[in-house]
């Protein structure tokens, strides 16, 4: 086994890891910053509860589908769906893709239930955890990594450390045996930031983890889930949106950034640190305004009238060609109103005997547009990714 060599490289080398209080850029970035988190506590109190927690589903299999498809692997919502109830293809390609969806769907599942707070999601333990969690889900297919110089494999272990040296692009990252210590570091500065710290900073996070490198193979995933869980606690998101979509919209100029803040600084006026300020408060400003972006965007998706309409039309269309029976609408209606609706109501709704109005619920679950928690419980509205082109147009792309 090869011994894990550390080059002796200084931590000062990754700095500054904030953009300080007396920076520059700190006023216009500060805005970006209130105005997230206005944004984000305004949303989230515009939406009943029931469609809170059919939206944090449906968000989880999004960020999923974005996060993949930055790094090249595009597996279908549909697919990542099917996965969830173990539903997989036959071609084993498809099939390993499909089980490296469900293993991030996971990951992002136990963050939303709490497994990250506390601030643990920048500690190292946190980091390790995630890369942990998600590597342990995959096929063992997914866990090697071919060096692109050599041609040589190696298998990745789940949560540990790389240990040997790796190059990304034209960036070399610090030595193996340096990443405790690099990581330790990390860890004091931004696990240790109050609320409002944390919103502004996640974005300088998300790039210092990536330039660490701390895993042989998975660290963007780990980035943006990280990134996740720091602005849900940050935020109290709720888990109904997430920056994957804006920074896969915008690959490109994501990567520019993160290659720009990669640089050492650009002279005397750019900071203090051995990296650029000025390309952080960059990256910075770009990454609040896509978290602002993908407010806006899932705002306007959920707007309650429009909302209600979309899902009027596809209801209609089902009961004209005989694929959903009559009133079936109107209990889709009364839940997205209501939030949820309990059972005994929906007979009252639709006018029928009782047999007729189970019908309608058999028929709504069946689609995956309704769900409930057990037979007695209230029904509550769903969005299936099958049904997202309809309800949620530009949710995913059309294709």
């Amino acid at each position: 086994m090869t011994a894990v060599i550390d080059r002796g490289e200084a931590i000062t080398i990754m700095e500054p890891l904030l953009i300080g209080e007396g920076s520059r850029h700190r006023a216009a970035l500060t805005e970006f910053g209130v105005e997230l988190a206005a944004k984000s506590a305004g949303f989230r109190r515009s939406l009943p509860d029931g469609v809170v927690s059919a939206l944090a589903e449906l968000v989880r299999a999004m960020n999923c589908y974005y996060s993949n498809l930055i790094e090249g692997h595009n597996t279908h919502p549909i697919d990542i769906e099917r996965a969830l109830r173990n539903d997989y293809s036959d071609e084993p390609r498809k099939r390993d893709l499909q089980l490296e969806a469900r293993a991030h769907v996971m990951v992002q599942k136990w963050i939303d239930e709490g497994g990250l707070d506390g601030g643990r999601a920048s500690t190292l333990d946190g980091v390790c955890e995630i890369h942990k969690r998600f590597g342990e889900l995959l096929p063992e297919e997914l866990l090697w990594v071919e060096e692109p110089n050599t041609g040589e494999c190696a298998r990745l272990t789940p949560g540990a450390l790389r240990s040997q040296d790796v190059k990304v692009g034209d960036h070399i990252p610090v030595s193996a045996g340096a990443l405790p210590r690099f990581l330790e570091r990390f860890e004091k500065v931004y696990s240790g930031l109050k609320k409002a710290e944390t919103i502004f900073s996640a974005a300088a996070a998300h790039h210092r983890l990536l330039w660490i490198h701390p895993f042989l193979d998975g660290n963007g995933r780990v980035a943006r889930l990280m990134s996740y869980a720091m602005l849900r606690e940050a935020l109290d998101t709720g888990g109904l949106w997430s920056i994957a979509r804006g920074l896969a919209r915008q690959e490109s100029k994501y990567k520019q950034h993160l290659i720009a803040c990669d640089q050492p600084r650009r002279g005397d006026m750019d900071g203090r640190g051995s990296r650029s300020e000025s390309a952080l408060a960059e990256f910075t400003a770009f990454f609040l305004q896509t978290c602002i972006d993908q407010i806006d965007f899932m705002e306007t998706l959920l707007q309650p009238d429009k909302l209600r309409k979309r899902v009027r039309l596809w209801s209609e269309e089902e009961i004209r060609t005989g694929c959903m029976p009559p009133k079936a609408g109107n209990v889709l209606e009364a839940i997205l109103y209501r939030g949820e609706l309990p059972r005994r109501d929906v007979q009252e709704i639709v006018g029928t005997g009782e047999r007729q109005a189970r019908r309608i619920v058999s028929a709504l679950q069946e689609t995956g547009a309704i769900t409930s928690e057990s037979t007695r419980a209230p029904l509550r509205i769903a969005f299936p990714a099958s049904l997202a082109g309809r309800w949620m147009p530009g949710l995913f792309p059309e294709a």
